[in-house]
């Protein structure tokens, strides 16, 4: 039985979360550096210049050039390495590798939710394989939630009505703890979920053991053939769909937007907001029709759709 131990550092289950605990510890160790000085300083002013001691109390001004510079230039530099470490980190953590594999997670009071490309589903828990990039894309149902790995040192919060992103790289297999950090209701405190990760080759046994009959594609192609979505975009009624993803599409109001996963989730949902420029308002709304799950499912068929030889997007 594995015995539960204070800790007063968490585990380090990734190569980043290495990185971040050094950027503490150098900071940490800069401000000591800078500080100590300081009070050191004071407490020996305050012995010297005490009531009643002999001391020299001339208060005419006297300054000490090379001093003067070397306590601006010394935090000046010493700051601007904090700074770029701590950009090097920020950019890497936004932006995962192109061919990361990519997992659905929905938030909701008081639970996680996670979908795997294969279709597989699991709640508070997700298996993911060790040394291989991971992508999260996460929105959440009610409420703002936040996504939390101690072991990772990574969090990012999960919003009601939008995609969020987070992404990492487990380098060592085992279990780690994943909280919620926003505060969201009142069992906000039990919105516990566990990161299992696997060596490859066990994760792809799990995958196997829990295989299902369709994957993430499949599962929004057959949504998209239930609410009769070609009827219209498979014709001149509505802009075609086909090579669509992360292309520009002009507004019916003259401006132009990049159809990202955003995008995409709000035509869905919200069709109006955002007509495209040639088109009649002839969509209805699916937000009462369709929750995040399956809306997940839908925009990953229509990231997955090639770009037809004949249509163009407009």
């Amino acid at each position: 039985m594995k015995e539960h131990l204070l800790r007063l550092w968490p585990e380090q289950a990734s190569d980043y979360a290495v990185s971040v605990d050094w950027l503490v510890i150098g900071f940490t160790a800069m401000m000591v550096l800078f500080v100590v000085p300081v009070f050191v300083a004071l407490w020996l002013f305050i012995w010297r210049y005490r009531r009643g001691r002999k001391a020299d109390r001339d208060h005419r001004a006297q300054s000490n050039l090379p001093i003067e510079l070397t306590w601006i230039i010394l935090p000046f530099i010493g700051s601007l390495v904090v700074f770029l470490f701590s950009a090097r980190l920020f950019f890497i953590a936004r932006t995962p590798p192109a061919d990361a594999m990519e997992i659905q997670v929905t938030a909701r009071q008081w639970m996680w939710k996670f979908q795997h490309p294969g279709g597989q589903r699991e709640i508070n828990t997700v298996h993911v394989p060790a040394r291989r990039a991971v992508k999260l894309t996460m929105i959440s149902e009610d409420v703002i939630h936040s996504l939390f790995f101690p072991a990772l040192r990574i969090k990012q919060d999960v919003l009601p009505g939008r995609y969020s992103m987070l992404w990492f790289q487990a380098e060592h297999s085992g279990t780690y703890e994943a909280y919620c950090a926003q505060y969201c209701g009142t069992d906000h405190a039990a919105m516990l979920a566990r990161l299992v990760v696997l060596d490859p080759a066990d994760y792809e046994r799990w995958l196997q053991a829990n295989g299902t009959q369709a994957d993430l594609i499949s599962q929004g192609e057959t949504l998209y053939r239930q609410f009769g979505c070609g009827s219209c975009h498979g014709t001149a009624s509505a802009p075609p769909l086909e090579g669509l993803y992360n292309q520009q599409v002009k507004l019916a109001d003259g401006s132009q937007v990049l159809a990202d996963d955003d995008y995409l989730r709000e035509s869905i949902m919200l069709p109006q907001q955002k007509l495209v420029a040639g088109y009649a308002p002839i969509m209805p709304t699916y937000s009462n029709l369709l929750d995040e799950e399956a809306v997940q499912r839908l925009v990953a068929y229509l990231r997955a759709l090639p770009a037809g030889p004949a249509k163009e997007n407009p």
